[in-house]
């Protein structure tokens, strides 16, 4: 008998991404190969510089790559134009990152509807799908609440619920606590890792402290460009 293999939900291959020419050339990618299967809980890791942030944004499709291939889901999004990536990544993905860049004037339930919106999506079913985003959360009750009426931890809940309302393929989060005390960090790492679990949400995690990065299943460490470090799943020879 033989076995299928499942298409990984991510892969690289060769990627690079430059800046610049000449002397002042920078390899802020340098010919990387990765890959993120469906559900994997990823943390990357590097210092300022190293090449982290790049990939981020080319896995959030938000820049293009200089050389290489850059498959989800199978389909190679280095050949997509600007509108079909922003497509992919209305669809597919949800962000989450340090600030939470919640709208001040806007309710908790207005902000996590706000994706909504812009998929033209009917006020009923955006109320439907909002509540159910801020019960995952732990947030049922503060829906009607603005940003300032609510903690740091609460609102980084928020800003989960709003990535997580179009129900994502991934969730890409960059230093998700990094605004955050000890207690509500280590709240919001438990919710992540929860979400992953539970709802089967592929998660890639940028985090500069390796205590955060422990709750993944797998860590990977830039530096100028490259990775130096992949310690494959935990648990998986």
């Amino acid at each position: 008998m033989s076995s299928v293999i499942e298409t990984p939900l991510i892969k690289l291959q060769g990627m690079s991404k430059h800046y610049g020419k000449g002397e002042s050339l920078v390899k802020a990618l340098d010919g990387i190969d990765l890959e993120v299967s469906k559900g994997e809980f990823l943390a990357v890791m590097g210092a300022s510089g190293s090449g982290k942030s790049t990939c981020m944004n080319m896995l959030g499709f938000l820049d293009s790559p200089t050389a290489g291939k850059h498959y989800f889901r199978g389909v190679d999004v280095s050949t997509l134009d600007g509108d079909q990536r922003a497509l992919l990544r209305r669809h597919f993905i949800g962000f989450v990152f340090q600030g939470f860049n919640l709208l001040a004037r806007l309710t908790a339930r207005e902000n996590v509807e706000l994706p909504l919106i812009y998929r033209r999506m009917p006020a009923a079913k955006r109320r439907e799908l909002s509540s159910i985003a801020l019960e995952k959360v732990g947030l049922s009750d503060r829906g009607h609440h603005l940003p300032s009426e609510l903690s740091g931890g609460q609102q980084q809940r928020v800003a989960i619920a709003r990535a997580l309302v179009t129900t994502p393929s991934l969730l890409l989060a960059d230093e998700p606590t990094g605004n955050l005390d000890s207690k509500t960090t280590v709240e919001i790492m438990d919710l992540l890792v929860s979400l992953n679990k539970n709802e089967g949400i592929s998660i890639v995690m940028v985090t500069h402290e390796p205590e955060m990065a422990e709750y993944a299943q797998r860590i990977v460490e830039f530096k100028d460009g490259r990775i130096i470090r992949d310690t494959g799943i935990k648990g998986v020879n």
